[in-house]
């Protein structure tokens, strides 16, 4: 497939995948993609997903799991199931999905929606970092003041610089998957707002990552994991080299700087997955309970991941030159 083969392709997608092509890849203007990231709401993957709410304003009437999921019974399943309300609203989030089309839906959160850990309030985040920069994110994106949940992630900092989920358990050594997490959070939430208070607590985090090339442990150069290598959609809670690249590139074009080195390794993994064709493949499927798939199955070619690998490598080589 030639290079317009390719994009013709992304474009023969969902609303929700099609107005970031337009804006990320072809640098449509304002009026083409907004038009087109309006149509999540109301037809396609988005529209599917909005039909799922309970009335309560909950998805599958849990905060993080499904009211039926037993927790006795965890350990025998076969991963994280994606349907409860926090999974939800981040893909929605995450899609474009205009806020207005949520209606009241977080003052009923407010009501009736807790946590399954401890039974705290919803919009006040858990314990858990990956949970609370989701949380963070789609409260904002709803038109929630989120600044005490914020202020959350430089309280939890480890010393580090990053942060672990396990912190509640004692760990003091910071887990590439949750500082990625937080990482990314505190960057929309900054792109979100305009607050830029936790610059600085984002950077120390981001520079833990950078700081082991996004791959490697400080002390020996190993590998940290199989996980590093991984290019997956969705991206989910774990660490991967896609979701990796995608914050790096990112990070280096909101704060207008060249994208850090350090990262040219998992740059460079991402870009030999390249298939003969332009496309890239789905590369692991994350188990779990879902509305519906997302995305193609695993060694299938894969319209999210090629947008997403496509994108991250046109902001580091237009940076790097």
């Amino acid at each position: 497939m030639s290079d317009d083969a390719v994009v013709a392709w992304l474009l023969d997608s969902d609303p929700s995948l099609r107005w970031q092509v337009e804006r990320d890849l072809l640098d449509a203007s304002d009026e083409v993609w907004q038009r087109t990231r309006a149509q999540v709401a109301v037809t396609g993957d988005g529209a599917r997903l909005l039909s799922c709410q309970d009335p309560d304003g909950r998805w599958a009437g849990g905060a993080f799991f499904p009211a039926d999921f037993d927790f006795q019974t965890q350990d025998d399943t076969p991963g994280q199931p994606y349907t409860a309300t926090t999974w939800t609203l981040t893909t929605l989030r995450e899609w474009g999905t205009d806020a207005a089309a949520l209606g009241d839906t977080a003052d009923r959160l407010e009501v009736s929606a807790r946590w399954e850990y401890d039974d705290l309030p919803y919009w006040g985040g858990e314990v858990d970092v990956c949970i609370n920069a989701m949380t963070l994110l789609n409260g904002v994106w709803l038109g929630r003041d989120m600044s005490a949940l914020a202020g959350w992630f430089a309280e939890h900092q480890l010393a580090d610089g990053g942060w672990n989920c396990e912190w509640v358990d004692g760990s003091v050594r910071s887990s590439f998957h949750s500082t990625l997490n937080a990482v990314r959070g505190l960057l929309e939430y900054e792109q979100r707002t305009g607050d830029t208070a936790l610059v600085e607590v984002r950077h120390r985090g981001e520079e833990y990552l950078l700081a082991r090339r996004l791959r490697r442990r400080l002390s020996t150069g190993e590998q940290v994991g199989p996980w590093t290598d991984l290019i997956v959609y969705p991206y989910r809670a774990p660490f991967s080299a896609l979701k990796a690249i995608d914050h790096v590139t990112a990070v280096a074009a909101h704060d207008g700087v060249r994208p850090d080195p350090r990262a040219g390794d998992s740059i460079e993994l991402v870009r030999a997955a390249r298939q003969d064709d332009g496309r890239w493949l789905q590369g692991y499927h994350f188990p779990g309970e879902v509305w519906f798939p997302l995305d193609v199955p695993v060694g299938e070619p894969s319209r999210w991941i090629t947008f997403l690998a496509l994108r991250a490598l046109r902001r580091w080589d237009a940076a790097v030159g």
